[in-house]
């Protein structure tokens, strides 16, 4: 299924039932009194995260969720029944704007979680709620309140542990493919990857980490160019991020450095949600030189960065250096949860 990452709803709650004019109506009985019965409250319309959808692309064709309306009451204070609630199925991991104000209203992270997005009308009273010592036969009701009316804006945020990022065509999805069961489309052109992939990474018996491959980045994608802008916003849920760099085919990237700093400056400019995550450097492509050439063209890069953190250099066609990779991600992923719990 094609990935969809954003769509726009409308949400109407029921509207509520309106109150009964009535009277009693018995044999020997004068003047018997009111009787309405209070309508039914309108159902609510609320948002319910399901693991078992990966995407927005539903809302593609379906766009307008209304609630059921509450019944009108009924004589002998009869009470209309309640609409019931509408819930609506979306993936963990959305966040829900009010397309009017802007307003976050929720965001979405955790399974079976529930966001009430449209109250339902409150439901309107029968003359029996209007009697009185000075009124005893009023036939005044009112009428249910209409239930809330929103459009939303929904934003579905990717849930994975690791992230790819990089230039195009440096080696994120040959990357995914080798580590994981995800099949991405992979071509010797730019842009290829069109929308994120998401694969699971076992590394032993129940031990494994969700890996991200996102389309790639260019100069000014934080500004809206190329594809980066719209998926740079799926690396802010991840715990880490893997920075791909091209050490083997610098005529389709440029030089590594030059790779590094341009990605570096997207994020920077994206914001600090991203800029700030924990990042590790990955020279990929290593395949395409001999060993002595891979060593001194990453250590190069070493050198001009002066990096000290984290570094790899792993090839997908041969998968040097890829296991070494993974083991350390999990074992990473490990004490983090260790230190989140402490």
């Amino acid at each position: 299924m094609k990935f969809v990452d954003e769509a726009t709803i409308n949400v109407f709650g029921g509207n509520g039932g309106a109150g009964c004019l009535s009277f009693r109506r018995e044999r020997f009985v004068a003047k018997g009194g009111p009787d309405g019965g209070d309508g039914g409250d309108g159902g609510s319309v609320y948002l319910r995260t399901n693991d078992n959808i990966n995407t927005l692309a539903d809302f593609r064709y379906t766009r307008s969720f209304k609630a059921e309306a509450g019944r009108p009451g009924g004589g002998s204070n009869c009470t209309g029944r309640s609409g019931d609630d509408l819930y609506i199925s979306v993936p963990t991991g959305t966040e829900v704007y009010d397309e009017d104000t802007g307003e976050l209203i929720g965001d979405l992270s955790k399974p079976e979680q529930e966001l009430l997005v449209a109250h339902g009308g409150f439901h309107g009273l029968g003359n029996t709620r209007f009697k009185s010592s000075t009124n005893r036969a009023p036939r005044k009701t009112s009428p249910g309140s209409d239930g809330d009316i929103r459009t939303l804006r929904l934003e579905l945020k990717l849930l994975a542990d690791v992230g790819l990022l990089g230039m195009p065509s440096v080696g994120k999805s040959s990357m995914i493919t080798a580590v994981s069961d995800a099949k991405p489309k992979i071509a010797d052109y730019p842009f290829t990857t069109l929308h994120p992939n998401l694969g699971v990474v076992r590394v032993g018996p129940l031990q494994s980490f969700v890996m991200a491959d996102l389309p790639g980045l260019i100069a000014g994608a934080s500004q809206g160019q190329g594809l980066g802008i719209q998926f740079l916003k799926h690396l802010s849920r991840c715990r880490l991020l893997l920075h791909l760099v091209d050490i083997g085919d610098e005529e389709s990237n440029g030089p590594p450095l030059e790779q590094y700093h341009t990605i570096v400056k997207e994020l920077q400019s994206y914001g600090e949600s991203v800029a700030n995550l924990e990042r590790w450097l990955v020279c990929t492509k290593s395949d395409l030189l001999l060993p002595e050439e891979a060593e001194e063209r990453v250590q190069q890069l070493v050198t001009d960065l002066a990096w000290d953190g984290p570094l790899y250099t792993v090839s997908s066609i041969t998968k040097e250096g890829l296991q070494k990779l993974c083991l350390d991600v999990i074992t990473q992923m490990n004490q983090h949860e260790e230190t989140t719990e402490d």
